[in-house]
């Protein structure tokens, strides 16, 4: 077959790279980040790196976990957790690439961080670091599309989707939900360290904010120091699925669809890459060889 030309060596590789840009970041987009102004001193910033690869470390075999690293005014407390639908293997690629954006987010290396992905978070603070409320609203996004017709019946399902939200981060072990409610998707999740009453509460905060500061907006994603919550309202009807995995009687349905979905669809669009790659390469050996 001979070996591909620097120009299609180029072209492929260009191909490959959009393929991990569309498919391989899902997890890994930068929602929001919280940097301090303060500095940290030479020993703190030695602690601070231990506690970072110890974090990731630990990512690899359980989805939360809180350490400590040094003594006295250089220690360094770390927190870092990914969304509870995510396996143990995505946990740690979303979390290993945080020590690295919070360098390129903060600048070096500062006495308190916060670095929020689409799939998980990292916060560190030196001792001493003023801590924030456990319901402190630290970002929002209110989607930009609004319920049409003044949201008839729109505000009562929100309400009883929040409410199965907030009974299930209470009944359940894992402080985390998501399932949906008449075309209602909602997810909610609470920091480990929490108790079921307090992550119930932490939850409740969160809505009340979602109503307050996002309105009639078709989506939100509401993050507080110690929970976040989001929902999606389908209007037209929700995303078609299998009839294991809906729900119209607002029983709650199967606890990952919203996730389901965006497999199903990121896999149609995977395999059509993966098309286009091989016609790529099918065309390249085509002109080498002069046939199929």
């Amino acid at each position: 077959m001979g070996i591909l030309t620097r120009k299609e060596t180029l072209s492929f590789l260009i191909l490959f790279k959009l393929f991990v840009l569309i498919f391989g970041s899902d997890n890994t987009n930068v929602v929001y980040k919280g940097c301090s102004e303060q500095k940290l001193g030479q020993q703190s910033s030695q602690n601070l790196q231990s506690l970072l690869s110890s974090l990731v470390s630990a990512s690899g075999q359980k989805t939360f976990a809180a350490t400590t690293t040094g003594d006295g005014q250089n220690a360094i407390t770390g927190v870092y957790q990914c969304r509870g639908d995510l396996s143990t293997s995505d946990c740690y690629l979303c979390v290993s690439k945080i020590p690295n954006k919070l360098n390129k987010l903060c600048g070096g290396d500062v006495a308190a961080a916060r670095i929020q992905l689409s799939g998980c978070y990292l916060r560190y603070e030196v001792a001493g670091f003023k801590q924030e409320p456990q319901t402190q609203l630290l970002y929002k996004v209110c989607g930009s599309k609004k319920v049409k017709d003044g949201g008839v019946g729109f505000e009562e399902k929100r309400d009883s989707a929040f409410g199965m939200v907030e009974n299930g981060v209470k009944s359940g072990g894992s402080l985390f939900y998501t399932g949906n409610y008449m075309s209602l998707y909602v997810l909610g999740q609470c920091e480990g360290n929490l108790g079921n009453d307090d992550c119930g509460d932490c939850v409740k905060s969160a809505q009340e904010q979602a109503k307050l500061v996002c309105g009639d907006s078709i989506s939100a994603q509401i993050y507080l120091f110690s929970c976040f919550v989001s929902y999606s309202f389908y209007p037209n009807g929700a995303p078609s699925m299998s009839s294991s995995s809906s729900s119209s009687s607002g029983s709650g349905g199967n606890p990952h669809a919203e996730r389901t979905v965006a497999l199903a669809v990121g896999g149609v669009a995977a395999i059509g890459f993966l098309i286009v790659c091989l016609m790529f390469l099918k065309s390249v050996f085509k002109k080498r060889s002069g046939k199929y």
